[in-house]
């Protein structure tokens, strides 16, 4: 046996999505990183060993311009690129080699961490050591470091460092929580194991292991739906041990689990209710998805009422949007329905304070350990939020491990330069400004070849009658003065017309009514209807203009898309899943739906200028719609010159570093890992290829190009540095957009 003592900067236990994102934040920050994982792959619930779909803000859609960027963004944008099919297989290695790519980060698999040595009282710990042992290898390897990140999932180096938790449900009295129950418990949610099944193409038999469930005896036939060729998506809800100890009595869990699936692979293939012959199991997890256990106690505990209500945290360093998602105790033999949710608005805002020990000095943790209420951690659980939070963690440890502070001092002296940060990062962060002093581009003249200025979506790909209340979402910058719509109508009427402001910039629901008219529509088809609405906002911001209901008109729906524009059908909470759980009353986002409209919005022709599109906006210092869509938009592509976006300054400048951020469509739900298709590799909206060129003696000159580009974010670090007092991007083609479209420019000396 060997032992062995590896020191770091920064040592982070666990390796899924908030792990690995916590290491490769740090890595890319100059630390020295170990990254600790107790399983041979990397990805914790994502990974080929368990196959969650990795959630996330998007909510599957419900919330809009929600996908996360950062080191999350690459990955789903990496993955839809090389796996479109979502191999779970090909997903493990997409994780693996973002870590690999990070010299600074050396990776320990198969490496449980059982022991941890920190000292101090009650109130004040530090960890001064972990030890891990690495199975198959015979090492006993001790990890010494300045800073620690708990990222486990179970919280176990927190845990025996002596940090603070809780684990179960608050009473409601604690933090006002109206889905708390009256007396807190120690249940929580249980975990789940999945399986895949595939179609032989010729009969297969199955007899069920003696220990299989007769699910016939159980609630679960008349209480869940089960459904042959489902994948394992479908199957979230077999889930149990929420009533027990789900670290341990985690073999027990695995049992009962197990023993249910066989049995529920049983009544699918000999009960004679499917038509199943010709399918056979392909794969059975082994390793349960556990939901909950510890959580810790930080500066700040997140809850309910944060969450819902969107506080705007003065330390805000992620965001989420999964729902509050909160399951029955007694999972699948539960007779109430598998799942409740409560969705916000839009997306809520995660408080750096969340994410470091109450009374460990330095230790901070990611994933669905952090400070939360039960019922909060009910959305903050999923795992594109987990990994979100450990790239925000893992700055913070980075610029900690930098500066020889604690993660409390880090907060309360150097928070501005944590957020400025992960804003560079590109990291999911909403309502943040760039204000980097060293950002050139920032005091620089934005101009582009050309701007597009008038929004109009003219070609119809299909009619759709106006059965329902249908809305479209425009940009109002700086004002809206009048809007035609392309209509059918069977017979002469009147439709009424209302446009709404949409309250927090995040969000895209209907939230205060502006102004309301009706407007005559003569019987015909495809005819341009003009309604006269006019609003003059005090900012920019959204206008959502909703259609009320007409039987006798129809709609035109187009054939492309447009950045900035999104549209809406009003669904009145009817939930087409009814295997997907109880919604809570009055929810916007669900009442008002857009799946029917991604990438084919409504036709229409808004009559005012706008300015949501000009060169500026690739400079104002927002990443991310936010009110509006916060790109630079060229009128077209032009196909004989190229489009251009040039930044300049009263004085040369000397510059080595660009930093380009590309439209990547972030309202484009990108779950394609076990769950869906989305029927393109590559991001149209992204630009292909293109040329950096600076205006040196009197000319033009390339210093750097791209070409074949398929992600969002490019660092350009030139060779020497170039002073100009002109900088521009050259855009050649797109991935398949009409216009060339450019997120930020950033520039460097």
């Amino acid at each position: 046996m060997k032992h062995e003592i590896v020191s770091s900067d920064i040592t982070v236990v666990g390796g899924g999505l908030a792990g690995v994102c916590a290491a490769v934040a740090a890595a890319r920050l100059g630390q020295t990183v170990s990254l600790v994982q107790n399983r041979s792959v990397l990805g914790g619930n994502a990974s080929s060993e368990i196959r969650v779909w990795v959630c996330g803000a998007t909510s599957h859609g419900v919330h809009r311009n929600a996908r996360e960027t950062g080191i999350m963004g690459e990955m789903f944008v990496e993955n839809q690129y090389r796996n479109i099919d979502g191999n779970p297989y090909i997903w493990d290695l997409i994780v693996l080699e973002k870590v690999k790519a990070e010299k600074n980060i050396t990776l320990y698999l198969n490496t449980d961490v059982h022991e941890v040595d920190a000292d101090g009282d009650e109130t004040n710990r530090t960890i001064r050591s972990v030890t891990g042992w690495m199975m198959g290898s015979e090492r006993r390897i001790r990890f010494d470091s300045r800073v620690y990140l708990d990222c486990t999932g179970d919280g176990l180096v927190g845990f025996l460092a002596g940090a603070k938790f809780r684990i179960g449900r608050e009473a409601q009295e604690e933090f006002q929580e109206e889905w708390a129950p009256l007396v807190p418990d120690d249940i929580t949610l249980g975990s789940t194991l999945l399986f895949y099944t595939k179609d032989a193409g010729r009969p297969v038999k199955y007899i069920a292991p003696s220990f299989a469930k007769d699910i016939t005896q159980t609630s679960i036939p008349m209480k869940r739906v089960i459904r042959s060729g489902d994948n394992g998506c479908a199957y979230w809800w077999i889930e149990w041990g929420g009533e027990l100890d789900t670290v341990h009595d985690n073999e027990r869990i695995r049992e009962e689990l197990s023993s249910v699936i066989y049995g529920i692979w049983d009544y699918i293939k000999n009960s004679g209710k499917f038509d199943s012959e010709n399918l056979t199991l392909e794969w059975i997890g082994s390793v349960p998805g556990k939901r909950e256990y510890r959580r810790f106690v930080g500066d700040y505990v997140l809850n309910q009422n944060d969450v819902i209500a969107q506080e705007l945290f003065e330390d805000r360093v992620a965001f989420g949007g999964w729902s509050i998602d909160l399951h029955p105790p007694q999972g699948m033999y539960a007779t109430a329905k598998g799942s409740k949710h409560m969705h916000m608005d839009g997306s809520y805002h995660i408080p750096f304070r969340s994410l470091y020990s109450v009374n460990v000095t330095n230790m901070l943790m990611a994933g669905r350990n952090i400070s939360a209420s039960h019922v909060a951690f009910g959305t903050t659980r999923v795992m594109a939020t987990c990994a979100v939070i450990g790239e925000a963690a893992g700055t913070g440890a980075a610029l900690c491990a930098a500066k020889g502070i604690s993660p409390r001092e880090l907060h309360d002296g150097y928070l501005g330069e944590l957020q400025q940060t992960l804003l560079r990062q590109d990291a999911a962060v909403l309502g943040l400004k760039n204000a980097d002093a060293d950002d050139l581009a920032l005091s620089a003249v934005a101009t582009a070849s050309s701007t597009l200025t008038q929004l109009a979506l003219e070609q119809s790909a299909s009619v759709v009658p106006l059965a329902a209340h249908m809305a479209l979402l425009v940009p109002a910058d700086p004002f809206i003065d009048g809007v035609e719509l392309l209509l059918d109508a069977s017979e002469a009427t009147e439709l009424t017309v209302e446009l709404w402001s949409t309250g927090k910039p995040q969000n895209y629901v209907p939230e205060a009514l502006v102004t309301s008219i009706q407007v005559p529509v003569a019987q015909g088809s495809q005819q341009w209807v003009k309604a006269a609405l006019a609003w003059h906002p005090d900012y920019a911001q959204n206008a959502f203009i909703i259609l009320r209901s007409n039987p006798a008109v129809s709609v035109h729906l187009s054939a492309s898309p447009q950045t900035g524009v999104l549209s809406f059908k009003f669904a009145g909470n009817d939930q087409e899943l009814a295997d997907f759980g109880d919604m809570h009353h009055h929810q916007p986002v669900i009442d008002w739906n857009q799946k029917d409209f991604v990438r084919s919005p409504l036709c229409f022709r808004l009559l005012s200028p706008t300015s949501a599109f000009s060169a500026d906006k690739a400079t104002d210092g927002y990443k991310r719609p936010y009110g509006g869509p916060h790109l630079w938009s060229s009128a077209a592509l032009n196909t004989a010159e190229p489009e251009w976006l040039e930044v300049s300054w009263p004085q040369p400048v000397s510059i080595q570093k660009v930093l380009l951020t590309f439209n990547d469509d972030v309202n484009e739900d990108l779950i394609n890992l076990h769950h869906h298709r989305t029927e393109f590799e590559i991001i149209p909206e992204l630009v292909k290829d293109y040329k950096l060129q600076a205006f040196i003696n009197g000319d033009w000159t390339t210093v750097a190009e791209r070409n074949s580009n398929h992600t969002r974010s490019y660092i350009h670090i030139l060779p020497a540095a170039v002073t100009t007092d002109r900088l521009r991007v050259l855009a050649a083609s797109t991935n398949g957009a009409k216009r060339v479209e450019l997120v930020e420019i950033r520039c460097y000396s």
